[in-house]
């Protein structure tokens, strides 16, 4: 029995390199010797020097998320043709700094316009937990009747989860002659199984001054709500089924009209959702 608790007092003192007392005295840390570890001391034990740090918060990663790639087929007896939608969007970094990338567009052939993209680059820094300030640029464009508009936008918003799980996306746009506009976006994911789940989606988009080439009023421009279930054959990738409400308000509205498109849709849709 001696010998063990020698060998057991032998191990534990070679690995202590800095004893300290409860009552704050402290020492050089040095390599102690069995009979430093008496009553009334905590010691203190370094990891060797070769070991990783617990936390890897400094490496570098690509993220890239297909959050909507629908395809809308026509409903009989309605204006257009099949049309189709996407919401894509990505980062590169780290935990706290990241470049995003963001497009979204859509060929609705019975809406405002025939295509309608846009591209966003920015630079976010982590605020606050699960929140992302981003600042950056965007570009926009048009096609509708056979012209084609383009504009650009200096963009701040913020993007991160609000409480009970709501995916949120704000952002405030200033083009290059100064018109003012904004989005707002939530998704929600409700897990009916572990691979079935049913997603809500909300937009809607507004703007100070009224942009008729872009077919833009001023105020409230439109709602968007949309309903996709999906089932995850992987994690990764994901086809879904779902049915979409916009609806256009206002001076929007009445532009929408004098294009000849309609203010009010409903479409059912397909689609896919991957990420990687």
């Amino acid at each position: 029995m001696m010998v063990l608790i020698g060998m057991l007092s032998h191990g534990i003192g070679a690995t202590v390199v800095f004893a300290q007392t409860i009552q704050g005295t402290s020492a050089t840390p040095t390599e102690a010797s069995p009979t430093t570890l008496q009553a009334g001391t905590r010691p203190i034990v370094f990891p060797p020097q070769h070991w990783p740090a617990p936390v890897n918060d400094q490496e570098h990663r690509l993220f890239t998320l297909v959050d909507v790639l629908d395809y809308r087929p026509k409903i009989s007896g309605g204006q257009g043709h099949d049309d189709y939608r996407w919401d894509v969007e990505g980062w590169y970094g780290g935990d706290y700094n990241r470049l995003w990338f963001k497009s979204e567009g859509q060929r609705d052939t019975a809406f405002k316009a025939d295509y309608d993209v846009d591209f966003q680059l920015l630079y976010g820094r982590f605020i606050r937990k699960h929140y992302d300030l981003q600042i950056g640029s965007r570009v926009e464009t048009q096609a509708f009747k056979g012209r084609n508009v383009t504009r650009g936008f200096g963009v701040i918003g913020i993007e991160g989860l609000v409480p009970y799980n709501y995916e949120f996306e704000s952002a405030l746009f200033i083009d290059q002659n100064g018109a003012v506009s904004a989005r707002l976006s939530f998704t929600k994911d409700l897990l009916l199984t572990q691979r079935l789940i049913f997603q809500t989606r909300f937009e809607t988009n507004a703007a100070v001054q009224r942009v008729e080439k872009f077919t833009t009023g001023s105020g409230l421009n439109n709602l968007e709500f949309g309903a996709r279930l999906r089932y995850e054959i992987r994690r990764e990738f994901a086809p879904y089924i779902g049915i979409s409400f916009d609806r256009s308000f206002g001076e929007t509205a009445t532009l929408v009209r004098q294009d000849g498109g309609d203010p009010t849709q409903i479409r059912f849709l397909v689609g896919v959702r991957a990420w990687f």
